[in-house]
């Protein structure tokens, strides 16, 4: 006896398997994911939503706090006054840095950038299953709209650093303007290290949880506090050749060696800004392109 979907099934329906079937009538999985360049193309029509959805929550992070926006300038001061108390003072890692009130401060507020496009980039998905699972974007629209929303924040918090390093002596010179390429290739760098956390955090959860020590133990090893070339001057060639690689040291010598007359190129690693432009394309574009692999399976599961 004949089912009634094949009864009134076209005559040779049935006998087409699912593949070549969907083929004949232009059909195509929902949710399948998009070639490379489609995907591009999507992210790039949706770059007003980005820009919004990032200065939506620029605005609405500190609501809830009676000092509002001020926290996004007092959060890496009062980070550099406890590292200045303990490292400076305390410990004693000033030594063969001049001007380390600004060598710190600058440390502090370039590897907060990173540190906080990292956390955000850790809940990018797993912190916006409603919105994944309710409308259809592209999904790295999210870990990229929070990378934009933390360089947002750190744009209002660099008239600040200028303002500290003013009042440590050192004037505006041309070299100031390196600002601007360090600051780009260090948000490529951080829009691609958080499209490889969001994929992650997406299936393992405790990653949040984890991510702190992790981005501790690399800030300890990124000269926040002090001079790696001061330190590591008597270390094993490799240790100095993978300290000096390392992407947050190199981001933030660009910025010290841009803002600071003391900090001159004798102090940063060989090939710097090459290997600032390396880090960035490697991670940029494989970041992205990991976090491309697995867009049909974000918010199911």
């Amino acid at each position: 006896m004949e089912s009634s979907s094949a009864a009134t099934a076209p005559p040779g329906t049935l006998t087409l398997p699912p593949g070549e079937l969907a083929a004949k009538y232009g059909l195509s999985v929902s949710g399948a994911r998009p070639s490379l360049v489609q995907y591009v193309r999507q992210l790039w029509g949706r770059r007003h939503f980005i820009v919004s959805y990032a200065t939506a929550r620029v605005s609405a992070q500190y609501t809830q706090a009676r000092l509002g926006q001020l926290w996004q300038v007092l959060t890496p001061l009062l980070n550099a006054a406890v590292y200045y108390l303990i490292f400076g003072l305390l410990l004693g890692t000033d030594r063969g840095v001049d001007n380390f009130i600004a060598f710190l401060v600058t440390g502090v507020f370039v590897y907060t950038f990173t540190q906080s496009s990292v956390m955000a980039g850790v809940r990018a998905i797993a912190g916006n299953l409603g919105l994944v699972r309710a409308l259809h974007f592209p999904r790295a629209s999210l870990p990229i709209a929070q990378t934009l929303m933390q360089l947002q924040q750190l744009m209002m918090s660099m008239l600040v650093l200028f303002a500290i390093v003013l009042m440590t002596g050192e004037v505006p010179r041309p070299s100031w303007l390196l600002v601007v390429p360090a600051l780009l290739l260090q948000s490529v760098f951080n829009a691609g290290l958080a499209l490889v956390v969001a994929r992650i955090g997406s299936k393992m959860t405790d990653l949040a949880q984890l991510m702190p020590f992790i981005l501790r133990t690399w800030m300890y090893m990124s000269g926040v506090m002090y001079s790696i070339s001061h330190v590591a001057a008597h270390a094993p060639y490799v240790v100095r050749l993978l300290l000096g690689l390392n992407p947050a040291a190199v981001y933030i010598d660009l910025m010290r060696f841009a803002l600071i007359d003391s900090f001159t190129g004798d102090q940063l690693p060989p090939h710097v800004w090459p290997v600032a432009l390396g880090w960035a394309l490697v991670m940029g574009i494989g970041g992205f392109v990991y976090f491309w692999k697995a867009e049909e399976r974000y918010g199911r599961g």
